[in-house]
């Protein structure tokens, strides 16, 4: 099968464009400095592709992701970096503890005891480095701790997400307020013990020497998108929703391409050559720049997300390619919903 065999809109990933991603950062952060993030691309066919690079820790966003994983017998070291207070969910991964180390990020008397009564072994203090969403105050971080070891919990470390730093653009400016980030995050590890210090992601991947990061949770790199794409970083566009055109005028096209099978939170998306006018549900009208020749009814268009991980979880299936066209594998997005 070739990619103009697909029925569209379909997510086609470069094989090799994925693989030079995946060394690129490994180069960085080999084997477990890396903790990559599931949630940027919901597939254990892609995180397969990690595991053969070394990494066998993974973050996850759902208690989804983690049953996902453990299921299908890829890494063996999970983080639920995100709060969870549903006991039957984390019940669920209670009972895939005899499977692997499951670890769960707490950040409150709550979530402490949802884990305690769920029969979660292992949690992680999650600290708030200054991103207003989850994370204690970092002079709590120690009590909660505490708490949990009372419980009889261990207790494996710290982690802290600057995501409010991702998108600076000024590299001198990015690494000075990260370090006060992450300064903030060393002193609640000191409270709290353990022996993983974990934050990151792709847009900081590389601003954490001369901190005690010691894993990095990043994730939207190995497939990237044009959000990430303005920062320059070492990484390159890996993965297309390709849609058919559907319908050509003199001055624009349409491809059946929509809101319905993009990540629309961080602008519009771009196609090569080609000036994007509107999103509709279903359908982009675009038109050519320059010298490029005008779509016909029938041609492929191959359309790049401003945002990676929302666009993977409306799709059932990723078709991975290689430089010819021609389709390898078939890997389900098995890990989407919650």
């Amino acid at each position: 099968m070739h990619i103009y065999d697909l029925p569209t809109p379909a997510v086609v990933i470069d094989i090799a464009a994925l693989r030079k991603n995946i060394a690129t950062m490994s180069e960085v952060h080999p084997g477990r400095r890396l903790r990559p993030h599931i949630k940027a691309h919901k597939c254990t066919g892609l995180a397969a592709e990690l595991e053969a690079a070394g990494h066998s820790s993974f973050t996850c966003a759902t208690p989804r992701e983690i049953l996902g994983m453990v299921a299908a017998g890829v890494g063996n070291d999970f983080l639920l970096a995100n709060e969870v207070v549903d006991v039957r969910r984390l019940e669920a991964l209670a009972d895939a503890q005899e499977h692997a180390l499951i670890t769960v990020a707490i950040d409150s008397e709550e979530t402490l005891k949802a884990a305690e009564k769920a029969g979660i072994h292992n949690v992680m203090i999650d600290v708030n480095v200054g991103l207003p969403r989850c994370g204690c105050d970092p002079k709590n971080a120690g009590r909660l701790a505490d708490a949990a070891r009372v419980r009889g919990m261990t207790v494996r470390g710290v982690m802290g997400y600057e995501g409010h730093l991702m998108m600076v653009t000024d590299r001198d400016e990015k690494k000075r307020k990260v370090h006060e980030s992450m300064s903030i995050l060393a002193t609640a590890h000191e409270d709290v013990g353990g022996d993983i210090v974990s934050a990151g992601g792709t847009g900081t991947y590389d601003m954490f020497a001369g901190t005690t990061v010691n894993e990095v949770q990043a994730g939207s790199y190995a497939l990237m998108d044009t959000h990430y794409a303005q920062l320059g970083l070492p990484f390159v566009q890996a993965m297309w929703v390709v849609g058919t055109v559907i319908s050509s005028h003199e001055s624009w096209s349409v491809v059946d391409v929509g809101l319905k099978s993009l990540g629309m939170d961080h602008g519009s998306p771009t196609i090569s050559g080609h000036s994007v006018w509107f999103c509709s549900d279903e359908h982009i009208t675009f038109s050519p720049q320059d010298q490029t020749p005008r779509p016909v009814v029938g041609d492929r268009a191959f359309v790049t997300p401003a945002h990676i991980d929302p666009t993977m979880a409306m799709h059932d299936t990723a078709y991975v390619a290689n430089q010819f066209g021609e389709i390898l594998a078939e890997w389900p997005i098995d890990l989407r919903g919650w």
